[in-house]
C-alpha cells in the first residue's frame, strides 16, 4: 500500500479514503476488547501521525508539529475516538445479552483477588470517556438501547 499512500498523482482525499478502507481496520482489529491506557493513546495516535506524514512525504526530520501535518491533510484525528465508540457499543450488546461476559465484564465471578495494584478496567476507560458519572450510573443507562447510542453519539462529537 505504500506505493498508493505516496504516490504524488492521487489526490490527498482519495489517500485518505484508502488509508481509511484498507489500514485502519487492519490497525483496529479486536480493538473492542482492548484496554486503552495513556499509553496506548500515545502510540495509536503516533501510529495515526506517522502515516499522514508518509502519505504527505514529509520525512521525520522536517520540524513541522502534528497540528500542521493536520492542516495540510485537512484531517482531524479520529482513530482513538472510532475505536473507545465500539468499545461502548460492543460494550452494550454484551451487556444487555446478560450472559457469561457480562458476568466478566462487571467483575461480578468467584475467586480470590490478585496481588498488587488492580488492573484497569473497560468499564473504567468508558466511563471517563462517557463523561462524569458512575459504573452503575452507566449499566443503568445500557438497558435503554437510545439513550446508550445518545451518550456514544454526544462523547464522540465532543471527541474526548
Amino acid at each position: 500500500m505504500k506505493t498508493i499512500l505516496t504516490n504524488k498523482y492521487i489526490s490527498i482525499e482519495t489517500r485518505k479514503r484508502a488509508l481509511q478502507c484498507y489500514i485502519e481496520p487492519v490497525l483496529m482489529y479486536g480493538c473492542e476488547a482492548w484496554i486503552i491506557s495513556e499509553q496506548i493513546q500515545n502510540k495509536l495516535e503516533a501510529t495515526e501521525m506517522w502515516f499522514l506524514r508518509q502519505m504527505l512525504r514529509i520525512p521525520w526530520t522536517a520540524k513541522k508539529t502534528n497540528e500542521t501535518v493536520l492542516n495540510e491533510a485537512n484531517k482531524r484525528r479520529p482513530l482513538v475516538r472510532t475505536i473507545k465508540k465500539r468499545q461502548a457499543t460492543f460494550l452494550g450488546h454484551v451487556m444487555r445479552r446478560g450472559k457469561l461476559e457480562h458476568l466478566v465484564t462487571t467483575g461480578k465471578f468467584e475467586g480470590k483477588r490478585s496481588r498488587g495494584r488492580q488492573r484497569e478496567k473497560i468499564m473504567d476507560g468508558l466511563a471517563s470517556w462517557l463523561g462524569p458519572g458512575k459504573v452503575s450510573d452507566i449499566l443503568a443507562a445500557i438497558k435503554d438501547r437510545d439513550l446508550w447510542r445518545d451518550l456514544i453519539a454526544n462523547a464522540y462529537k465532543q471527541g474526548t
